[in-house]
């Protein structure tokens, strides 16, 4: 099997970030993963890069996280591949994975793209979409957001998130029929250890970031790894804070304490 990690920000991209790229790389070696995802936040959301000036000096300046953690990731023999976290409304995230830097310069009226606009666009070049920690509550989140449609998967282990949130993320996976994806949430190397690191077991090794949204869009098997303990015993909950589904882009119902009490 293969280890990869799918969820991890540099302070180059991503402005809650705390360590560089190459940073990164011994540390996760050491562990015995054959790759990393770097998924720093967009410009919609917590990004280091500019925000503003000549779109291809912005894509420039988003890209220097990974292109440092690829560079020492050549040197080391870890592969590193690209991926983003992608914002709209407060803790609406989602991770794209297999577009590349052709992609972001190619498209700069993407800032202004609705969910199923970007959504159609990511699955034309190839690559998939998943939901990040979807149940995330934090005071900075006014509303959960729940995607019904368009995702090709649910982030359901998120180190980040409180394991509960983790929990009611594989319910709502398995009431969708999506596959599930692990990640760390990383922001800092000093969290590179163990007991703080998720990630996915697959049983053929990556080439690239589409070979992944392969993966996923053909529903081949993949083992998370998380915190031996972190689900045990653990209850999915409704969530105390308001929260939202959407279908296509539209607000709709949908019965989450019926998906929740489930087995």
């Amino acid at each position: 099997m293969y280890l990869y990690e799918t969820h991890l920000h540099t302070c180059q991209g991503s402005a809650c970030g705390r360590s560089e790229g190459h940073e990164y790389i011994s540390l996760y070696k050491d562990m015995g993963y054959d790759g990393i995802f770097v998924t720093d936040h967009f410009f919609q959301g917590n990004c280091a890069a500019p925000r503003s000036g000549p779109w291809a000096a912005r894509v420039d300046a988003y890209m220097r996280g990974y292109e440092d953690a690829a560079n020492e990731g050549a040197k080391r023999g870890l592969k590193v591949f690209f991926g983003i976290e992608q914002k709209f409304d407060d803790g609406d995230e989602y991770l794209l994975y297999g577009l590349d830097k052709a992609f972001l310069l190619a498209h700069p009226e993407m800032e202004g793209w609705t969910r199923e606009e970007l959504f159609d666009q990511v699955h034309a070049f190839g690559g998939c979409v998943v939901q990040a920690h979807p149940f995330r509550d934090r005071g900075y989140i006014v509303r959960i957001h729940l995607q019904l449609s368009g995702i090709d998967a649910v982030e359901a282990v998120n180190i980040g998130n409180k394991p509960h949130e983790d929990a009611c993320a594989l319910k709502l996976a398995k009431a969708l029929s999506l596959p599930v994806t692990s990640g760390s949430d990383i922001h800092g190397a000093e969290n590179a250890v163990p007991e703080k690191t998720g990630g996915v077991y697959l049983s053929e090794p990556l080439k690239d970031g589409r070979d992944y949204a392969r993966y996923l869009l053909m529903r081949q098997p993949i083992r998370l790894r998380y915190p031996p303990e972190r689900l045990i015993g653990v209850q999915a909950q409704m969530p105390e804070k308001a929260w939202v589904a959407y279908q296509q882009e539209q607000e709709t119902t949908f019965d989450l304490s019926a998906v929740l009490e489930t087995e």
